[in-house]
């Protein structure tokens, strides 16, 4: 590839990262960010996974459906009542509705800046119900079958 090729294609317009650089992003946004299928791994397991999750959206969401065992505490409640429902020394890992939605970022914000440690879970609600995990909603316990697009067929793990 000639230089003026480079410069008309649109994802190396702007040359990738050095090597350094981009292994620092990458393990910073592991910091910031987990993912649907970790969180349900963790919470699945025996004993206690080391963090909460909180679903940030309105109790309209939440009765729809949620993550088992989240805890509801929608974005604009955070500053009031996250004393009263949270432990410090507990990381958080927050959810919304899915990947066009900032509300877990609000979210988790809110959180970070009240002093908690914070994580976003990747994918929010939507991607927990279609990887096909359980979920619960005010008529009781549902689970829908693994969307092909986004859990494998037939094994339990992605090999991510």
């Amino acid at each position: 590839m000639t230089r003026t090729d480079l410069t008309e294609n649109p994802v190396l317009r702007v040359a990738p990262a050095s090597p350094a650089e981009a292994a620092a992003h990458f393990r910073a946004s592991l910091a910031f960010h987990a993912d649907v299928s970790d969180v349900a791994s963790a919470l699945g397991g025996d004993g206690d996974p080391g963090f909460l999750v909180l679903d940030s959206r309105s109790t309209e969401s939440w009765d729809q459906g949620h993550v088992p065992g989240a805890i509801h505490l929608p974005t604009a409640l955070i500053p009031e009542q996250a004393a009263q429902l949270l432990d410090r020394s507990v990381p958080v890992v927050t959810y919304c509705w899915g990947p066009g939605c900032n509300g877990a970022t609000r979210a988790a914000l809110a959180l970070a800046e009240l002093g908690y440690q914070v994580k976003e879970m990747l994918g929010g609600f939507e991607y927990w119900v279609r990887e096909g995990f359980a979920y619960e909603t005010r008529e009781g316990r549902e689970q829908r079958a693994a969307d092909p697009l986004t859990a494998p067929k037939s094994a339990e793990d992605c090999g991510c």
